[in-house]
């Protein structure tokens, strides 16, 4: 006969062992129907549109990835919004992490007549690389909805997108003309802006130098340069500086007071030539002044203090005022 000790350890192995099987038994069941798939939505209630990245290949850690989704579901059913995806979620590939995190998303929500669009922005940042360019993948959000007449939660996986990262630098050594493609063109720097930049800066040189010509240009082939203080000026400027051709220079600037008043001027009428022509108005005292040197030279002792340097001033400053600037009377 078999002590009691040994009954009690039986009989405690045997509770032990039937607790067990029982507790992995429940599990079993849970993890079964925690897992269990939902139902997808009808597609008839539901349509999405994409906006992804330009570009599917040439990604390296650290960049970013910007998509937009739009959801246009239909009534009776409705988006949970709890089951949008959450920032810092890592993708996982076969039960590996992917290195694809998602590091911001946006949504907004618009109501229409029987529907509701979601427009949902989702960044996504790479941070995986490698020696040599590997696919990855932005994995098909899945969402889940509901309906509102009998509260049923069914689900809809976002279309997925596919891209390649690339590594920071090229593993190995690199024979340059054998990478070289001949359906690839050459890399050519844009350089639109910097001539258009170019072009402008020519042009705005262009234009002062044509404006400085003006102003101080002699010559008779630009508009009111042949206008009667312009000529006179070039007149004077070749006389010599003896008496007699002071005599002359004065005459010269006689002429062109008379061509541009269309008549004789004199000392006395110097205010109705200025009422006629208001542009030689500042001009005022300098052709009084004139007036009086000519008086000196052709009338009195022939000791004038008007010299070829001083008409020349006064011509140049006339001249301003026949082609529309303001004299420098500094000068």
């Amino acid at each position: 006969m078999q002590p009691k000790s040994n009954d009690f350890t039986y009989k405690l192995s045997s509770a032990f062992a039937f607790i067990c099987a029982t507790f992995c038994l429940l599990l079993n069941a849970t993890n079964s129907f925690a897992e269990k798939p939902l139902p997808s939505i009808d597609e008839k209630y539901i349509s999405v549109k994409e906006v992804n990245p330009t570009r599917d290949a040439g990604y390296v850690v650290g960049d970013i990835l910007n998509r937009s989704v739009i959801l246009e579901i239909k009534k009776p059913y409705e988006l949970i919004k709890e089951s949008l995806p959450i920032v810092g979620y890592e993708h996982r590939w076969r039960g590996q992490v992917s290195g694809i995190e998602l590091i911001k998303i946006n949504t907004e929500s618009k109501e229409h007549s029987n529907s509701v669009s979601h427009e949902i922005d989702l960044s996504y940042q790479v941070f995986t690389t490698s020696r040599t360019a590997k696919p990855a993948i932005l994995r098909g959000e899945v969402v889940k909805i509901r309906n509102t007449t009998n509260k049923d939660v069914v689900e809809y996986r976002i279309p997925s997108f596919n891209f390649r990262v690339s590594p920071l630098s090229v593993y190995g050594q690199v024979v340059l003309k054998d990478e070289m493609s001949p359906f690839i063109p050459p890399l050519q720097l844009d350089s639109g802006k910097e001539m258009l930049y170019l072009r402008i800066l020519i042009g705005a040189l262009a234009l002062s130098l044509f404006g400085l010509l003006y102003i101080l240009g002699v010559h008779a082939w630009l508009p009111k340069m042949g206008a009667p203080f312009a000529k006179a000026y070039r007149d004077i400027r070749k006389m010599p500086s003896d008496t007699a051709s002071l005599k002359q220079a004065v005459s010269r600037l006689h002429q062109s007071i008379n061509m541009t008043a269309g008549a004789s001027v004199f000392s006395h009428t110097i205010d109705d030539f200025l009422k006629s022509k208001p542009a030689f108005t500042p001009m005022k005292n300098e052709l009084e002044t004139f007036f009086n040197f000519s008086r000196e030279v052709f009338f009195e002792s022939g000791n004038s203090t008007v010299t070829k340097e001083w008409l020349l001033s006064l011509c140049r400053k006339l001249r301003d005022c026949e082609r529309g600037f303001k004299p420098n009377m500094g000068a």
